[in-house]
């Protein structure tokens, strides 16, 4: 068992045979806050798809959760993922119901069988993320800001372990993007580790934070 919660040594990450990342240590702890940093292809979104086992490991130890992300079988992958929280920057909300649709879709999809306590835990998230008057309303009546706070609340209905957050302020304005950098902030205060990939290095100096930079195709602690 990993004392960490994500535990790479000497990781290799390669796609079609191209080598994107070589020799990744890189190490993560409850509560802790890690920004991932780099120019645009540098890999830091394919080191975020290593940990949810969207892209595999070609060499070196990788633990996430105490899963062995090496031998990962497929069926597997499922109970994985539902120890994760992901917010990606283009919210993937199912654009055709409301908010609390969208929520409750998922701890269905996650096993979730008593209809009240579907109710009250998205209700609770919904506090969590300060939207909580916003469960009628559709994706498309939402701000950017408020759509991602969405995508947070539906990244936090399992309580997971591990938020992964690529480019979550991506779409959105600075000011807005300070407030969800807060809130994912907040999350990892409360317990939950956090790792987000961000190209806005304003947000280090104001959210100071564990910082990785991939350049090179290797991953560096700064």
């Amino acid at each position: 068992m990993s004392e960490h919660l994500i535990d790479y040594r000497k990781v290799t990450v390669s796609q079609q045979e191209l080598c994107i990342l070589d020799e990744i240590d890189f190490h993560l702890d409850a509560g802790e806050f890690v920004y991932l940093i780099g120019k645009v292809g540098s890999g830091k979104s394919s080191l975020l798809k290593t940990f949810y086992a969207e892209l595999g490991i070609q060499s070196g130890e990788a633990t996430v959760l105490d899963y062995d992300m090496r031998k990962l079988k497929r069926k597997h992958i499922p109970a994985l993922r539902r120890k994760l929280g992901i917010v990606f920057q283009d919210f993937q909300l199912l654009i055709d119901r409301t908010v609390t649709e969208n929520l409750d879709f998922v701890l269905r999809a996650t096993g979730w069988k008593d209809k009240q306590a579907r109710k009250n835990r998205i209700e609770e998230v919904l506090e969590m993320v300060g939207m909580s008057t916003k469960g009628y309303k559709m994706p498309h009546q939402l701000s950017g800001g408020e759509q991602q706070r969405i995508v947070i609340a539906r990244a936090i209905l399992n309580d997971p372990k591990i938020i992964l957050a690529d480019e979550p302020t991506g779409n959105l304005d600075a000011e807005t993007g300070r407030h969800i950098v807060e809130l994912l902030r907040d999350i990892s205060s409360r317990g939950t580790a956090v790792v987000m990939t961000t190209h806005n290095l304003q947000l280090l100096h104001e959210y100071p934070g564990i910082v990785y930079q991939c350049q090179d195709h290797r991953v560096c602690k700064v």
